[in-house]
């Protein structure tokens, strides 16, 4: 008696598909061996279960039951079918998994049966043809009795089988095959030829016979081909494994020489003649691959490519270099001693990117605890032994199809590396199209202009003329589109019927989505008049074919409900009549009608019908719906669905849903259909949830590059949801200058072939494309495995699609073009984007398709299978041909396009003499007249007025609205700046200034005062004006204008301000008033995958496979990982200026940040340093220093502009704690009273401040430049003063320094300058340069200097900064409290009430708490160390903090209340700045009853409050609210 499966194997676990077939069969016995070795299970089932399942079945058997057991799982399946099935229908389900088992049980046979035709002559016979070969006929008895074994055994039919032969095909591909074989042979003699002379180069004979006796040996065993031989593993030498005598051939070494190691001194580097060893000993030993090094293996011999080289001195003048190597099978770590005056002879040779062979002990490192090679015998030079891919064919194909870094997680290989690899094959173009975006078009462009000077140059040199731009090698630009299908309308034919017509609700279940390839199962409709269904029709239609079981789980439609049913001839015309004269609605309506117009089609009924789809009403009407299925309209309509996916079911629940939508569309007024579409066309919610396909957008000619920007800024900035979307029909707007592409597998129309949809349906979507795209069939081999494509089993099946496209190509005259889809430059780069993948939680990331990019020749033997004159046509004719419709052009604008501001240039002018002559007098000193005209001539005749007028504007907003702002940068170098108000530094030569209006006194040139050239003005003694008696000013900073200009004005100016950081906001707003809404634009910025990150992805895949690698190894392939792009964002303070009249997708796309719509500003597409060349950037950045001035201020109602500069108290702070009125061990020991002061409060600058001694204004401004540099100060300039070699004036602390000495040591102004830019960018000096200035009398320590530097501080930028430091600790000296109080508003960044406020003893006692850990400190535990010591030097001072009241506290700001500091709300640890704001708010609204009711009204956390009643901050208030009894009682009275 037979048992349900799950009966018998109650406990088994499968995947639910395979559960569900297999939870409707039977067991009908189980039998197991004598030996139990092997395990019979009979099923019996009455659906058709594939092979592939049953196997799956058997294994989980195996594993799950009888894990332990030596045994072997059988099932034996028996089919009770349906009379749906018979031969011919049961062969077209069932043949793959037939052949499956053929392939199994023989290749041979399963071959035979799978190229062979089968025919059915009769009802009850098969008969098989198959080629006629020796081999076929000897196994036709086996392949017919498996086949009989299988059709009646297994599914019971009572089928005759025949066999036939047909004499083989042999010269049906004799043309191509012989043309590919010409083909390949061409490619080997050109691949042989180029690398024998490759070969010949690297190993060419010395002229004299002793060396060439002498030549490297691995380049004696280089073959014809360039490439070592392959070296077999196990290369463990066997000197090591026992003694070594007989490695070597007797007389090789005269007596005593290998001993002694030949005739080289003591302590040599190499001991060999040849010229190929860099390191000891020459060596013959074979190297083993990296893999194989498992364990301390002893002396091995290794080859590889040299990745990174770092040397380190260690005690005895002695060095270690060590060196990453890898042979790209893994990576290992090579350490070796050398002397440290050898370590430059060694690193000459062992660099990255070198090919060595190395000779040591592979023994675990003590110290990094991993395996590298040490106590290293030799290390030699070989040739590059890997095997890089070349075009050779003599006709090129381009490909239209490549991702690059930018794709968005998705492509890892670089624009420039796919760029110069295209270029080199010689192929005449190549096509970068990215996922959704287009960041990768600059640097593509960037190696093109590399290339192109280069071809230029090589042209000039041969003297040729310069190629024309047109016909040399030109990049594509393109994207591949997330294309929306929206032109599909939501009443198809509509001709403007009424919301009141009648109609037919209809839905239909069918055994699959192809209404080409399946059939109608079920028909069910309703009709709708007046609003109420008046008539209903329900029927079963025989499909005449069985149902799948997917269908049957789905609908629970079966076979016998179906048998006796009318077929669809007969159904389709009753239904029509029940139609007739309505209109068809349908939910997802383009699906069931394509079924109702193909069975229309077949049986010649008319085609006609207008039908509403109601997927679309709803995207439309139920904008915030994330999904539209019917089950989830219907449940937010509150509409009942019974029997879901029956059919009547559906329509009855889609006719009421209807009734609804019609009348909440006339709540719109809207009463017709026409109207309807209308409102669907117009719906940007509806694009947005609407399925999106890939489509490959190239631009053309420069209109089609503006018009692809505008369809990117829409994806991102309207449509985009996930990923940017692209409507159609913004497509066919702007299609001009663009070649559409129909993209990849999943682009609609290769979905639409996989979905057998109709004839018209694909003759639509081809006639939108301008060439259609196939690719090889790896890259969409994933699909055969795929559960969710149904009609691809094989690689034939998808190679058969690929025969469509090419088919519909020639019906519809579409050039058809082969692709790879480029998403890794080489095969073996696969390895960084399935990484990746598997760090985006993709399962099937470690199955990569071959999306390299393939040489002409791998791509025609990709399609062979259309013949080789088709396979040319679509890999390199029709790509060719594409490429050639495109015009050459630059993805940026080429020219500058500064914005205009009317009278700019006069205005300038007009308003830095007004400034001058109110500050110096109707009559201007010579050197102020002469250096205003100097500059406004530089700067107007370059056209940089309209940049000096916008920061003038900035400014003095920010200044009106009481916010100074503070200059950046070398501006404070333009005296034109400070005139028009942009910087408060004054670079003018230190002079006296008489403030007195009537007076105007200025002394520039007394004996005293040139002794301050090159200091400031404020280190000058106080001064009275001997004309009029008043006290003088103090001006100048001494600093050249050509700093900010050059000597020739043509450096580009860059004016970067610091304005508030919460004023900031302020600022980016006041640009639009100037130049206009929609005229600036956030400067975007590009986030990439940092090493940190791509560490972590590739050390946790390889953690989560069970693999271990080294950290070389891991270090390697993240390298490959790095720079993908990950998200956008936007530059602090970068705004983009477009000049009025201009589109800024001439430029650039736009997009939002991070594509976060709420963001409020809008950023450029492309990271902003792309074009700020084309486009003015504006710097306005948000700075703390302000804000401090500002609340400073605020709470002292002083005007910090009238702070001096020259208070000897303030002067003191960087030399001792004495104005402070504390001593250093009040404080922990810190010396100086600068603790907390912009630019000087941290340890690293206050030791500079020790080490320096500063006494004047000036030094402070040459130590901000030295903090600020790179290589500067620590080994540079801290050096030279400790040695006494230079001093704190004398040194190099500043950029513009390097070129005022060179011009005063007699250097030429123009070439002094040049030093200046080389080495304040880290360029260092040419050794020209060093000899002009030695001849010039710079001493070597001076050039020593220059060459260590990495970056430079401009003298104004230090200026400016110091300047406000130094108003800051004027506050801090004689308005204290206040100092603290905006200290810790502004600037502290951990401040806790709890820690800070309880008093000096337990401050000091948590302080040591946090020392005590020493540089285990978390990064928060050291943040709060920092603000303590502020605390710690307040209380030193004499000054309290007040309790916290939760009525009289702000939410941010601390203040001075009664002499003390109240902290602000936001001080109590856990209260974050939202929880504070709505304290403060709900103080103002009332006292609070409890702490319930204050929890109530700020909705702060129960851990906050628990906090605050323990700090006291609640007084008494109770606990929860009380209503006594008197209370009650008098309320009644």
């Amino acid at each position: 008696m037979s048992k349900p499966f799950f009966e018998v194997f109650p406990n088994l676990q499968l995947n639910t598909d395979i559960h569900d077939l297999m939870g409707q069969t039977e067991v009908e016995r189980v039998s197991a061996t004598k030996r139990r070795d092997f395990l019979r299970v009979y099923l019996k089932s009455t659906r058709l279960i594939h092979k592939a399942d049953i196997w799956t079945a058997e294994q989980e058997i195996k594993k799950q039951l009888f894990p332990d057991a030596n045994l072997t799982v059988k099932i034996y399946e028996k089919f009770e079918l349906s009379s749906q099935y018979n031969p011919e229908k049961l062969m077209d389900i069932y043949k793959e998994s037939i052949l499956e088992e053929f392939r199994e049980y023989s290749h041979i046979q399963y071959n035979a049966l799978k190229t062979a035709r089968i025919e059915y002559p009769a009802d009850n016979e098969m008969l098989i043809t198959m080629e006629d070969t020796v081999l076929n006929r000897s196994m036709e008895g086996e392949i017919l009795q498996i086949l009989e074994k299988i059709l009646v055994e297994r599914c019971g039919f009572s089928v005759k089988l025949h066999a036939a032969y047909v004499e083989k095909e042999a010269g049906r591909f004799k043309e191509e095959e012989e043309a590919k074989i010409r083909m390949k042979v061409d490619a080997i003699y050109s691949r042989t030829r180029g690398r024998k002379e490759e070969a010949v180069d690297s190993t060419a004979p010395a002229q004299d016979t002793e060396q060439e006796n002498t030549q490297s040996p691995e380049a004696k065993k280089t073959d014809n081909s360039g490439k070592a031989k392959s070296e077999p593993a196990g290369g463990v030498t066997k000197s090591f494994q026992g003694g070594g005598r007989g490695e070597f051939k007797r007389g090789e070494f005269k007596k005593g020489e290998f001993r002694k190691g030949g005739n080289f001194e003591k302590g040599a580097l190499k001991r060999s003649d040849n010229p190929d060893v860099i390191y000891g000993r020459d060596f013959e030993e074979e190297a083993m691959k990296i893999e194989e090094l498992i364990g301390e293996m002893g002396e091995v011999t290794i080859r590889g490519k040299v990745l990174s080289v770092d040397t380190r001195d260690i005690k005895n003048e002695k060095t270690i270099i060590i060196f990453n190597m890898s042979d790209f099978t893994d990576t290992m770590t090579i350490k070796m001693f050398v002397r440290t005056e050898q370590v430059k002879e060694v690193t000459g040779d062992i660099k990255p990117g070198a090919f060595l062979k190395v000779k040591g002990i592979c023994m675990m490192d003590k110290f990094d605890h991993e395996l590298a090679i040490g106590s290293i015998a030799g290390i030699k030079k070989i040739p590059d032994f890997t095997n890089t891919r070349m075009d050779t064919s003599a006709r090129k194909r381009v490909e239209l199809h490549c991702h690059t870094k930018m794709s968005d997680m998705d492509g890892v290989s670089e624009a420039k590396d796919i760029v110069k690899r295209a270029y080199k094959w010689g192929h005449r173009a190549i096509a970068i199209t990215d996922h959704g975006v287009v960041q990768s078009f600059t640097d593509a462009n960037h190696v093109w202009d590399d290339l192109w000077k280069a071809e230029k140059g090589k042209r000039k040199e041969a003297g040729d003329e310069n190629p024309d731009k047109q016909d040399f090698f030109k990049i594509i630009y393109g994207v591949e589109a997330y294309l929306v299908d929206d032109l599909k309308e939501i009443v198809t034919n509509d001709k403007g019927q009424s919301l009141h017509e009648d109609y037919v609700v209809f839905d239909i279940e069918t055994t699959g989505f192809s209404p080409v390839n399946n059939r109608i199962i079920e028909i069910g409709a309703v009709k709708v008049s007046g609003g109420e269904i008046v008539d209903r029709f329900s029927t079963f239609v025989n499909p005449d074919v069985p149902i799948p079981f997917e269908i049957e789980k789905l609908t629970s439609i079966r076979d016998e409900d179906v048998m006796d049913s009318p077929q669809i001839d007969v159904i389709l015309p009753q239904f029509l009549q029940f139609c007739e004269g309505c209109i068809m609605v349908a939910h997802n309506a383009g699906f069931d009608m394509s079924f109702i117009m193909e069975n229309c089609k077949r049986l010649g009924y008319p085609q006609e019908f207008t039908y509403v789809d109601t997927v679309g009403i709803s995207r439309v009407l139920l904008k915030n719906q994330s999904k539209h299925t019917l089950d989830a309209v219907a449940k937010t309509l509150g509409i009942s669905l019974e029997n879901h996916h029956r059919a009547v079911d559906d329509a009855e629940c889609t006719a009421h849903i209807f009734v609804k939508f019609i009348k909440m569309l006339e709540e719109q007024d809207i009463h017709n259909l026409t109207e309807v579409n209308a409102l669907g066309a117009s719906s940007v919610d509806a694009v947005k949830k609407m399925p999106s396909y890939h489509a490959i957008i190239l631009a053309k000619n420069d209109l089609g590059r503006i018009n692809l920007y505008r369809l990117v800024s829409q994806s991102h900035l309207t449509y985009f949801n996930k990923h940017p979307r692209i409507p159609k029909s913004l497509v066919m707007k702007y299609r001009e200058g663009l070649i559409l592409g129909s993209a990849c597998e999943a682009g609609e129309l290769y979905r639409a072939l996989l979905d057998g949809q109709s004839d018209a349906q694909i003759a639509r979507l081809v006639k939108f494309y301008d060439y259609l795209e196939i690719q090889p069939c790896g890259n969409n081999k994933f699909m055969i495995a795929s559960e969710r494509v149904r009609n691809v089993n094989s690689i034939e099946d998808i190679q058969n699609i690929n025969r469509r496209i090419v088919e519909l190509g020639e019906q519809f005259h579409k050039p058809v073009v082969a692709t790879c889809d480029v998403h890794f430059l080489d095969p073996e780069d696969e390895v960084y984007r399935r990484i990746i993948m598997a760090g985006r939680g993709f399962d099937d990331a470690d199955e990569q398709a071959p999306l390299f990019l393939h040489t002409t020749e791998e791509m025609l033997e990709e399609f062979s299978y259309l013949g080789s004159e088709k396979a040319e046509e679509v890999v390199i004719t029709n790509t060719v041909k594409i490429a050639d419709m495109i015009e050459k052009m630059s993805p940026i604008h080429p020219d500058k396009y500064p914005p205009v501001i009317e009278n700019s240039d006069q205005d300038l002018k007009d308003m830095c003499f007004q400034k001058a002559h109110e500050m110096y007098g109707e009559v201007l000193p010579k050197i102020v007249e002469d250096r205003l005209d100097k500059e406004l001539n530089s700067i107007i005749s370059n056209g940089y007025a309209v940049m000096y007028i916008i920061a003038q504007k900035l400014v003095w907003k920010s200044n009106a609205d009481g916010y100074l702002v503070g200059s950046r940068g070398s501006v404070g170098s333009s005296l034109a700046a400070t005139m028009s108000g942009i910087t408060e530094v004054n670079p003018l030569p230190p002079h006296y200034l008489c403030p007195n209006p009537e007076c105007k006194y200025s002394d520039f040139d007394s004996p005293e005062i040139k002794a301050f050239a090159g200091m400031a003005g404020c280190d000058m003694p106080d001064r009275i004006c001997p004309k009029c008696g008043t006290k003088m000013t103090k001006q100048g900073f001494d600093i050249p204008f050509e700093t900010f200009l050059g000597f020739k004005g043509d450096k580009e100016p860059d004016i970067d301000l610091n304005f508030s950081g919460e004023y900031q906001s302020n600022a980016h707003h006041y640009t639009e008033v100037i130049f206009g809404k929609g005229q600036t634009f956030k400067a975007g910025t590009i986030g990439t995958l940092a090493d940190k990150t791509a560490f972590g992805y590739v050390k946790n895949y390889f953690e989560e496979r069970g693999q271990h690698k080294r950290s070389c190894e891991i270090n390697r392939i993240v390298q490959g990982c790095t720079g993908i792009r990950r998200s956008t964002g936007q530059h602090p303070g970068g705004i983009i200026v477009l000049p009025m009249g201009e589109e800024i997708e001439k430029f650039t796309p736009v997009q939002y940040p991070a594509n976060d719509s709420s963001s409020g500003f809008i950023t450029t597409h492309f990271d902003y340093h792309s074009i700020d060349g084309n486009l003015l950037k504006l710097d306005i950045l948000g700075h703390d220093d302000p804000t401090m001035i500002r609340t400073l201020e605020d709470m002292t109602d002083l005007n910090a502009r009238e702070v001096p500069l020259d208070d000897k108290a303030v002067m003191s702070l960087f030399a001792n704690t004495e104005a402070l009125g504390i001593k250093p061990e009040d404080i922990g020991g810190c010396k100086l009273g600068c603790l907390g002061i912009p630019e000087f409060g941290t340890d690293f600058a206050m030791q500079m401040l020790v080490d320096t001694k500063p006494k004047y204004f000036s030094d402070l401004v040459r130590i901000a430049g030295l903090s600020h540099g790179t290589d500067v100060w620590l080994g540079n300039a801290q050096t030279l003063i400790e040695e006494g070699k230079a001093t704190i004036s004398t040194a190099i602390c500043t950029r513009d320094d390097i070129m005022i000495y060179l011009i005063g040591q007699g250097v030429e102004s123009g070439l002094a300058f040049t030093i200046m830019e080389s080495v304040r960018k880290g360029k260092g000096l040419r050794d020209e340069w060093i000899t002009t200035m030695k001849e010039h009398g710079v001493p070597d320590w001076y050039i020593w200097s220059c060459k260590k530097i990495k970056y430079m501080f401009p003298k104004a930028h230090a200026a400016a900064y110091v300047m406000m430091a130094y108003r800051i600790a004027w506050f801090k000296v004689f308005q204290p409290l206040a100092y603290y109080g905006a200290y810790f508003s502004i600037r502290a960044t951990a401040f806790s009430y709890e820690l800070m406020c309880m008093g000096k003893e337990k401050l000091e006692f948590y302080m040591a708490e946090i020392r005590k850990k020493g540089d285990s400190a978390s990064k928060k535990e050291q943040d709060t160390l920092k603000d303590m010591r502020i605390v710690q030097e307040m209380y030193a001072r004499g000054y309290d903090f007040m309790p916290i009241d939760i009525y009289r506290a702000k939410a941010h700001r601390f203040q001075i209340i009664e002499g003390k500091l109240m902290p602000s709300i936001d001080s109590i640890e856990g209260l974050g700045d939202k929880a504070a704001d709505a304290v403060v708010d709900a103080a103002v609204q009332g006292r609070f009853l409890s702490k319930d009711d204050f929890r109530d009204r700020t909705k702060v956390s129960k851990t906050v409050i628990d906090l605050m009643d323990k700090l006291g901050l609640f007084g008494d208030i109770p606990q929860s609210n009380q209503i006594s009894l008197f209370d009650f009682t008098s309320n009644v009275g």
